[in-house]
């Protein structure tokens, strides 16, 4: 069975591809850091669970379609089997923020998701690693560990001076995931 200390749950946009204030709305916008990519490979081979929770408001906005994000995430998928590694899901709330839904973060439906679906008992100890508040505040509401990264967002949420003082800060996953491997 999973220990849920083994399972990381990766925000998408800022984490793991560059993010965009028009909203990624296909295939050839959706841009990797390279280092994530690595990142999350690494992770499955030291063992760890991978999952992504992502808000995709786009969907509801009508700036592309669920076709449109499956490709993306498709794309995601394989890069990341391409370097040894594996994602085992990728939840995603395609609502826009008044629709009065229960997965947009900063709520932790996506999070209990991932939890279903891997059969936790809970989500006490996983980590969920953000470039916004309102992934740690989605990861805080669960019991997650959390990470702050400053790709993205982050710098920005950084500077905010929002209540940080439960999450960890690196620069980039590459960096927690060598600072998380290596502990």
């Amino acid at each position: 069975m999973l220990n849920a200390e083994k399972l990381v749950i990766l925000d998408r946009d800022g984490v793991i591809n560059h993010d965009s204030d028009n909203y990624i709305k296909s295939l050839d916008e959706w841009v990797p850091y390279p280092s994530s990519i690595t990142a999350i490979a690494r992770l499955t081979r030291a063992g760890f669970t991978v999952a992504v929770a992502t808000n995709q408001s786009g969907i509801a906005r009508g700036y592309y379609d669920e076709t449109t994000l499956h490709a993306m995430h498709e794309h995601l998928i394989a890069l990341v089997e391409a370097q040894g590694g594996h994602i085992t899901h990728i939840a995603y709330c395609p609502h826009g923020p008044d629709d009065k839904c229960s997965c947009r973060k900063p709520l932790p439906g996506m999070l209990l998701n991932i939890q279903q679906l891997l059969g936790l008992e809970s989500l006490t100890g996983s980590w969920m690693v953000g470039d916004s508040l309102r992934d740690l505040q989605a990861g805080e509401a669960v019991g997650c560990k959390t990470v702050l990264v400053r790709t993205g967002k982050g710098v920005k949420t950084e500077q905010k001076g929002a209540d940080l003082e439960k999450a960890l800060i690196f620069d980039d996953l590459a960096q927690f995931v060598e600072w998380l491997i290596d502990s």
